[in-house]
């Protein structure tokens, strides 16, 4: 079977492209420049952008299925996040109704950001959608045009959590800090609060909803089964580090103008940091979220815990020189 993946060079795509390979799929990646970490993969690259007709017909012409992975995460402005994730979604599909003639099914990767935080409980699928950043909305918007422009077509659309593993880059700041022997935590810690998923499992959960007949024009949140605390997150990451670090709790008002700062810092370095307003205003919320439909529809379970998982991953950050 043939799979086009976009956002194959990415975190989550490149596990997605060595878990299709490895599952007897041909895979072409769109790649804008360098193949990254399919470098020396048995992967037919497509070179374009997400708004590049040519790559995405060429991509989309053959592929029985469909792998949409390609997004941008944060930006300092809203044109960005639009064009990445709502404009490049409805090319994508509006190229795959007229050229797509042999998909099957088009899997399309959201965020628990589109649904926002969990004030009063997980979140399910049937959760209205209420983001409080402007990646969650651009992810939102997403979700609604897909449900009400293109639902002629063959597609499932699955949230993840906050995702870890190798090559991670974002949640890879708390690890390097707490390498360095200080860890910063929101409020006490102590209370579970976060979903987290590990991206092999995240990538066996999109293979599930693309492949099961169960998953079509569904909505799934693919999630640990449990929910961790920050306290439970420090106390494993340490022990896989091997030492003693330092722990801040920081008061839940001090964090969003803490962010605001580091920020105005980025900026006048030229960048725009993990640490954000935006990113602020979500370390003060609660995110949980419920696997159970996944569960029960496609028969996912949480493999990897964090017991395993951040040490495989802490180990991959040192065997590649990031710690």
């Amino acid at each position: 079977m043939r799979a086009f993946v976009t956002g194959g060079t990415g975190f989550i795509g490149s596990h997605l492209v060595e878990y299709l390979l490895q599952h007897g799929f041909e895979v072409y990646c769109l790649v804008r420049r360098e193949p990254r970490w399919l470098r020396g993969l048995p992967v037919r690259f497509l070179y374009g952008d997400g708004l590049d007709e040519r790559a995405l017909r060429e991509g989309l012409s053959e592929a029985e299925y469909v792998f949409h992975v390609a997004g941008l995460t944060r930006a300092p402005d809203w044109e960005s996040l639009y064009r990445a994730n709502v404009e490049a979604t409805e090319r994508l599909l509006e190229l795959a109704r007229h050229h797509g003639s042999r998909i099957r099914r088009v899997l399309l990767v959201s965020s628990q950001a589109a649904v926002g935080p969990s004030p009063n409980g997980p979140v399910t699928e049937t959760s209205p959608l209420r983001p409080i950043s402007a990646y969650g909305r651009s992810k939102a918007l997403m979700e609604e045009r897909v449900q009400e422009r293109f639902s002629d077509l063959p597609f499932t659309i699955v949230r993840p959590p906050a995702v870890y593993g190798p090559r991670e880059r974002d949640i890879y700041t708390f690890f390097r800090t707490a390498a360095r022997g200080l860890v910063a935590i929101v409020g006490s810690g102590r209370e579970p609060e976060l979903s987290l998923v590990h991206v092999r499992d995240l990538v066996r959960g999109i293979y599930l909803a693309a492949v099961r007949p169960e998953g079509l024009r569904e909505v799934f949140f693919i999630s640990s089964e449990r929910f961790y605390s920050w306290r439970e997150l420090v106390a494993v990451t340490l022990r896989a580090l091997g030492r003693w670090a330092l722990i801040v709790p920081v008061p839940r008002n001090l964090v969003v103008p803490i962010g605001a700062v580091v920020e105005h810092v980025g900026r006048l370095l030229g960048t725009y940091p993990p640490l954000n307003r935006e990113k602020a205003r979500e370390l003060v919320a609660r995110w949980t979220c419920s696997s159970e439909k996944a569960m029960r529809l496609l028969g996912y379970r949480q493999e990897i815990p964090i017991e395993q998982g951040i040490p495989e991953t802490i180990a991959w950050y040192r065997a590649h020189g990031w710690l």
